[in-house]
């Protein structure tokens, strides 16, 4: 059985319901019934659409600056996006070209370093391990601009943007 205090507690729910989100079309014709009976909760609905319409017609003062330090800020955050996209394809794109120059040098880089290591009097390793290194230098110099990046990012996470 639905007391009276229920129906009005179920009207005020609709009429707020009403307003923010939508409500059903069996809602919305139970509430039109209510309001039709109940002067109580006509009046809390027309207080309550008085409200909105008083909210709509108000006016905020904002700071003047505010506008422009946003679109300033928003700019800025657009230009970083812009120029680090581009530069990280690029650093992609030279390990790249890099591995394959590498591959296609091979060869030649062996057979140089082979010719100097014994030119000089060094040990096989030493030499061997020059061509591991030349190998290796697109993968170091790649982490090394990796782990930089990641480090600002950190530091600018850790300072709030600051950075």
């Amino acid at each position: 059985m639905t007391t009276t205090n229920d129906l009005h507690a179920r009207a005020e729910t609709l009429i707020a319901k009403e307003r923010v989100e939508g409500i059903s079309a069996a809602e919305r014709e139970w509430l039109g019934k209510h309001l039709r009976e109940c002067a109580r909760c006509l009046e809390i609905s027309s207080a309550t659409q008085q409200a909105l319409r008083s909210l709509r017609a108000l006016s905020v003062p904002l700071p003047r600056e505010l506008a422009a330090r946003t679109q300033f800020r928003v700019r800025l955050r657009a230009q970083e996006l812009q120029v680090r996209e581009p530069r990280w394809r690029l650093i992609w794109a030279m390990c790249g070209a890099s591995w394959v120059g590498g591959a296609a040098t091979a060869p030649y880089v062996w057979h140089g370093l082979e010719w100097i290591g014994h030119r000089a009097g060094l040990p096989d390793l030493v030499w061997k391990m020059g061509f591991g290194v030349w190998w290796a230098l697109p993968a170091i110099v790649a982490a090394a601009i990796l782990l930089m990046e990641g480090s600002e990012r950190s530091a600018r996470r850790d300072t709030g943007g600051a950075a």
